[in-house]
């Protein structure tokens, strides 16, 4: 029961189909369904007003790191709430921002030097195009002509009009076309089903080898690059072959075009290190990060740069070299102290190498999901996996948009206690890196039931 004596369970599932407009959600289902309210979360699981507990098999949207109502997070935020909630990052500092960004840049790929907090992982990547583009302005005449950004076929960088632009995948950002500047594409390796009919590795990773003659074409033209690496998140838990990233790099770093890396949803341990930069050693010029920075508990995004990139925005107050952007609640003072008590658990539990061989027995439990017929492709880095669901196995045909089957198969997971969520017809499983053996047996077990259910 709802905590409150004027509002019972009914009411507030009623107010939300009544006034509230979900993200990412066809609401003429959603008044449909019998919608799922959470008012609480334990660990790695979740509670409905109802009692019932599910396992969070994504992590509240890929953000929760040590599990929900973790005390030492919820005793450092409690401790700065009695201090100060926010104030503002505009012409004053706060402790906890300045305590994170030390943090993240000691942790951060040794290229990096300097923190521009934001809201959200949308945020992040709409920093790094405006700085990659302002600072190829100020950097003199001969760079004038680059303006140009380069991005990944299917790639999804957030849902502001900029990272829109760089976006690359139909269903979201095809209705926005009039609205959104011209990206440069080079294609992601997507080796289920290669663009080329070639089949890794003699491949030879012919899509880098194409990839790197556009990046050489368009030197005089392009400001930056933006990718997501090792693995694209909202197209579908798409793994990177090894070695692409490193050539991706080199050839940005040959042709003078700033490589911008969206570690939204891959940092903070998801891939199995820290950073997914760090699988190939990459060192960025700007990196994005969102998502598991608190732990999962507050919004908060940070942009890294180097310290040339930092030094180009230099100036007299008349030269307007100024970054004219901001965010009311940047640098907040609650989400930082969630950040930097995250980042001391990581050290103090060791979580980075504790979860080495949670990921190998990840690993080898997906293996089993190819045995069924419904599931065309599974793939997997660290505790990031997606399950490609196919009418046919042998021809890799797809399902019909209309028959809605991952949306059908996390209806149906949630009856058994596990909360999930599809990107179309890959399913996604992305527990929190705290979860046990046990709980992530339970986890996948569900998944596999109904997933093999299909049609029956």
């Amino acid at each position: 029961m709802v905590k409150n004596s004027n509002i019972d369970n009914i009411d507030i599932e009623r107010m939300d189909k009544e006034f509230v407009w979900h993200p990412f959600t066809q609401m003429l289902d959603w008044e449909k369904e019998k919608n799922t309210v959470i008012e609480k979360g334990e660990g790695v699981y979740l509670y409905d007003i109802y009692g019932n507990k599910y396992i969070d098999g994504v992590s509240s949207l890929w953000v929760n790191i040590h599990g929900h109502n973790n005390k030492d997070i919820n005793e450092a935020v409690k401790n700065q709430l009695a201090k100060i909630s926010h104030s503002t990052l505009l012409g004053l500092a706060n402790v906890p921002s300045t305590i994170l960004a030390k943090k993240l840049i000691e942790i951060a790929p040794k290229s990096l030097a300097k923190v521009f907090y934001s809201d959200s992982g949308s945020t992040s990547v709409e920093i790094a195009i405006k700085v990659a583009f302002q600072y190829f302005r100020q950097k003199g005449a001969k760079y004038k002509n680059k303006k140009k950004f380069i991005a990944a076929t299917s790639a999804y960088h957030g849902d502001t009009i900029g990272s829109v632009s760089v976006g690359g995948i139909g269903l979201f950002h095809s209705i926005y076309k009039p609205l959104l500047f011209e990206t440069v594409r080079i294609i992601y390796p997507y080796c289920y089903r290669c663009p080329f009919d070639l089949n890794y590795p003699n491949c030879d990773l012919y899509c880098a080898k194409e990839a790197e003659k556009i990046i050489a074409y368009y030197s005089d033209q392009a400001a930056a690059l933006v990718i997501e690496p090792m693995i694209q998140g909202a197209a579908g838990m798409i793994t990177m072959p090894d070695g692409y990233m490193k050539r991706i790099e080199r050839a940005c770093k040959e042709n003078e075009i700033l490589l911008i890396l969206d570690e939204v949803a891959t940092g903070f341990g998801r891939t199995g290190k820290m950073f997914a930069a760090e699988h190939e050693d990459i060192k960025p010029d700007i990196m994005c990060l969102a998502k598991g920075i608190t732990g999962g508990y507050l919004p908060m995004a940070a942009t890294l740069f180097t310290e040339e990139i930092y030094e180009g925005f230099l100036g007299n107050y008349e030269d307007n070299k100024t970054f004219f952007h901001g965010h009311t609640y940047t640098g907040n003072q609650l989400a930082a102290s969630a950040g930097i008590m995250s980042l001391e658990l990581f050290e103090k539990n060791n979580l980075i190498n504790k979860i080495q061989p949670l990921i190998s027995h990840f690993k080898d439990r997906l293996s089993e999901f190819r045995n069924l017929d419904a599931a065309g492709n599974v793939r997997s880095i660290g505790l990031m996996g997606g399950i490609e669901l196919v009418r046919n196995k042998k021809t890799k045909k797809p399902f019909l948009q209309k028959d809605k089957i991952g949306h059908k198969v996390a209806l149906k997971a949630k009856e058994k206690g596990v909360i999930i969520r599809p990107l179309g017809d890959t399913i996604v499983v992305m527990p929190p890196l705290i979860i046990s053996y046990e709980i992530l047996d339970e986890l996948l077990g569900v998944v596999y039931d109904v997933i093999g259910n299909i049609g029956k």
